[in-house]
């Protein structure tokens, strides 16, 4: 395979999905095979030819699915976008997939660049379970109002100490961050928890949604979402919800790059994100 005649590597950026129902999370682990990242620089390797190592612009933990996971490499190879694209998925497991890649500037980084990256989760109430949607959504027998969710959420929009919503193995050395959005639909019996920040802490999202369901199965009361808040205490903030209902949609960069859509809608949440916001008002 023909490399670069002079002494520059290029970089190039990729959008990756993935159902992370099978994988023990995105990064790669020592004598551990099935993580996300592995397969992806398994995959690149063999279309470049030599050795790959991929930069993602946010980890996902075990479970987690992605729609848009952007990741940049360093190559000596000479590959158009097209095949690239279509090498690396000749080589990847069904339940990963390369979306686009592109030839990028230098100064381009996946996870320092980022701007913000959203999340979704989605939740179903079913009084029974489905064999269909069991690593699809998170299923719950609780009847939840998500009026009250609504309501609760805005009260995480700004900047704050989130330690209370962090996982306990959380390395981050800060645990202020910024937050956006963080909005509630609800359409055909399923609720969606959007998310957008400039980064998230470790099991941030899954620990926010604990506490907006237990607020919308009338457990706790809309202020105990301040509670937990100012307390700083993950012990107070009650149920990690499950991975396998959350989503990385993706982040957002300067215009200046321009990539392609790096924020994209997982099918199964398209038609519940169409709908407006529930209003946060009861």
């Amino acid at each position: 395979m023909p490399t670069r005649p002079d002494s520059q590597q290029r970089r190039v950026a990729i959008s990756v999905e993935y159902d992370g129902s099978s994988y023990r999370g995105w990064q790669t682990q020592a004598h551990d095979n099935q993580v996300v990242q592995t397969k992806i620089e398994q995959a690149l390797s063999k279309i470049a030819a030599e050795p790959i190592s991929v930069t993602c612009a946010g980890r996902t933990d075990s479970g987690v699915h992605a729609s848009s996971q952007v990741c940049h490499f360093d190559t000596w190879a000479i590959r158009d976008p097209y095949n690239w694209v279509m090498g690396v998925n000749s080589q990847l497991p069904g339940d990963i997939s390369v979306a686009w890649a592109l030839e990028v500037d230098p100064s381009f980084h996946a996870r320092f660049g980022a701007l913000s990256r959203q999340y979704v989760y989605l939740i179903k109430c079913s009084s029974s379970r489905s064999a269909l949607l069991k690593n699809v959504v998170t299923l719950t027998h609780h009847r939840l109002d998500p009026q009250l969710m609504a309501v609760a959420a805005q009260s995480l929009i700004g900047t704050y100490d989130f330690n209370a919503f962090r996982s306990a193995q959380c390395r981050a050395k800060m645990s202020v961050r910024s937050v956006t959005r963080l909005s509630v639909h609800y359409h055909d019996q399923l609720i969606a928890v959007h998310v957008e920040a400039n980064s998230f802490l470790q099991h941030m999202v899954r620990n926010i949604v604990g506490v907006l369901m237990a607020i919308g199965a009338k457990e706790q009361p809309i202020s105990w979402v301040n509670y937990v808040l100012a307390s700083r205490d993950r012990t107070k903030g009650g149920v990690t919800a499950p991975s396998h209902g959350l989503y990385f949609l993706g982040p957002t960069y300067c215009d200046d790059y321009n990539l392609p859509d790096t924020v994209r809608i997982p099918q199964i949440a398209r038609d519940i994100l169409r709908t407006d916001p529930l209003e946060c008002v009861l």
